[in-house]
């Protein structure tokens, strides 16, 4: 693919500001330079913004106020004028309901203080779970120069001579709480060792694998996505970031020219490969919704089905990102779907070249981490997509953290109305269940709970845990976290909440799970699931007001990325009104 870059010098829009002697432009200038601006950097040189989502509330992104410094250093060596700003930082681990809710209303913040602010180009500072795709889907939103920086993994958890991942090792040693073969005291000597430095999840957890999706649509200088957070190249890309992205607003490089849908198609099979989390299928089909292209659950099938999963990660695998990176990283990855011809080489990057450029040197350090592909940890991984009478629109299933035996099965459904309804019966001795059975929890959606959280990785009963078994067959409209395992089916489209098929499923229901065949199918006829929608009643209530009431009016099923419907398309960079 071929970019023309746009002639330089030339107005930039930040000129509309500061680039006059008029009353107003005097006045934007003054105020400005009270922290200390010499006159000259208001010459039409190019303004950076600096989004940062920075939060003491959002761990993972404590440390990005040492990388603001770091990218502005790089601006200032290129000729521009940064100027950091925070925006809304949905944290992964504090926020309730979900961060999920909360991600739009990030993309929404992003989006108005790109457009309404004198800013010529955007330095994405993102690492928790939403805040890459919210910040992604706000820069395309507007469409001016972006550039995605990571805040980098954390280092490796240890316990007890073993690895630690974040978030896996808290799921398993819950489950090994309930089937008594821990006990609490270890347990919480567990918690001191989960997380040890700054940084997001070490596992391919959905921060670890939103960084990857970034470096594989383009958005982000390649080698971003794994280096850990406390190491100093983290601060050396940064830095170079802060360079690129002045040269990307003279070129007018702009994520439309990036995130085209051979970018797309590349983040797909990545995807696929590294064993990446469910959590990006919603996320990239919004962020595509933003740039306009049409992606659909069908692409994630087509693309990814036949990539084998060569990261040996947890949740699927091993390893952590500190050994990820220092085996080479996602580019030997890209470089693997590249000679493999699963890659769309030509697809432009915000390096200004293509992505096959970038990845050709590659070479992989460890191939007991990134392993060859005769040794894949599954041959066929990327995403399963289910449908069939359960789920019309769609459910998504990855094959890579599932137990091969269960891909194909079929059992009596064991029913939670909710989430509460869960909690309070799974740990019932005298619950009905049994390791054949399939666990099914209703109105977990976007509008269900609201905002469609990580809780479809429905922990097993103890008096089952108690026997040996590890899995068993969950089906939600729910999510699970990316450092999550299991056999495990989410996404259920159209929710429960909305009155999709999932709403009339009963205790005793038979369903089958075909992974092969790509079908989830309900053993009841047609005329009496139809007989059971009619006689359904919405079981959530519309909220009052405030963001509850918008997220619930305007919210889209998970099938087509949980946006809000008048968010869709990109709205552009026009500059408003002056203000006075």
């Amino acid at each position: 693919m071929t970019f023309k870059k746009a002639e330089w010098p030339r107005k930039l829009r930040s000129t509309e500001w500061f680039g006059g002697t008029s009353r107003d432009h005097i006045y934007h200038r003054s105020w400005m330079k009270n922290q200390g601006l010499p006159a000259d950097l208001f010459d039409g040189r190019p303004v950076i913004g600096i989004c940062n989502t920075w939060s003491e509330l959002t761990p993972c992104n404590a440390h990005l106020r040492d990388l603001a410094q770091r990218v502005k250093h790089g601006v200032y060596e290129a000729g521009g004028l940064p100027v950091e700003f925070p925006v809304f930082s949905p944290g992964e681990s504090t926020l309730r309901p979900t961060a999920m809710m909360y991600r739009n209303l990030c993309a929404m913040d992003v989006e108005e203080a790109l457009r309404a602010n004198p800013i010529d180009g955007v330095v994405l500072l993102v690492g928790c779970d939403k805040t890459t795709p919210a910040l992604l889907m706000g820069a395309a939103s507007v469409d001016i120069p972006a550039i995605a920086v990571s805040g980098g993994p954390m280092l490796n958890g240890w316990f007890r001579g073993e690895r630690v991942g974040s978030g896996t090792a808290l799921w398993q040693m819950s489950e090994a709480i309930k089937a008594g073969t821990m006990i609490s005291d270890e347990f919480l000597e567990a918690e001191q060792s989960m997380s040890r430095s700054p940084g997001s999840c070490n596992t391919m957890g959905t921060a670890s694998t939103m960084a990857s999706m970034a470096e594989a649509l383009g958005m982000a200088l390649s080698g971003n996505a794994a280096i850990p957070a406390v190491d100093s190249r983290r601060r050396v890309m940064a830095h170079l970031s802060g360079r690129r992205i002045v040269d990307m607003v003279k070129d007018d490089l702009k994520p439309s020219d990036i995130m085209t849908r051979e970018a797309f198609e590349n983040a797909i099979r990545t995807n696929g490969a590294i064993g990446g989390s469910t959590n990006a299928v919603i996320h990239l089909l919004a962020i595509a919704g933003r740039v306009g292209i049409d992606l659909t659950l069908d692409d994630w099938d087509r693309l990814g089905r036949d990539v084998p999963t060569i990261v040996n990660l947890m949740p699927s695998g091993k390893y952590l990102m500190e050994e990820f990176f220092y085996a080479g990283g996602l580019p030997v990855v890209i470089k693997r779907l590249g000679e493999a011809g699963l890659l769309h080489r030509d697809a432009i990057t915000v390096s200004g070249s293509g992505v096959w450029d970038e990845v050709k040197d590659a070479r992989n350090w460890n191939e007991d981490v990134i392993l060859p592909v005769e040794h894949a940890l599954t041959p066929h991984g990327g995403i399963a997509v289910l449908k069939g009478n359960l789920a019309p629109n769609g459910a998504v299933l990855k094959p890579s953290a599932a137990s091969p035996e269960l891909l194909q099965h079929r059992g009596r459904a064991v029913v939670f109305e909710d989430i509460d309804d869960y909690k309070a019966r799974i740990n019932d001795e005298n619950l009905d269940i049994d390791a054949s059975c399939i666990m099914v929890m209703k109105n977990c959606g976007p509008r269900g709970y609201p905002g469609m959280a990580e809780v479809g990785n429905m922990g097993l009963p103890p008096k089952v845990l108690r026997t040996g078994v590890r899995d068993m067959v969950r089906i939600s409209d729910a999510r699970m976290s990316g450092t999550a395992y299991g056999t495990v089916v989410l996404h259920t489209t159209p929710e429960a909440a909305v009155g999709g098929p999932l709403a009339i499923v009963r205790t005793g229901d038979m369903i089958e799970l075909d992974v092969p065949g790509r079908r989830l199918h309900l053993d009841v006829s047609d005329a009496e699931i139809e007989a059971r929608l009619a006689a359904w009643t919405p079981p959530v209530e519309k909220p009052t007001g405030g963001y509850a009431r918008l997220f619930h009016d305007h919210v889209q099923g998970a099938d087509t990325g949980a946006d809000f419907d008048f968010l869709k398309g990109h709205r552009g960079k026009d500059v408003g009104r002056d203000s006075h």
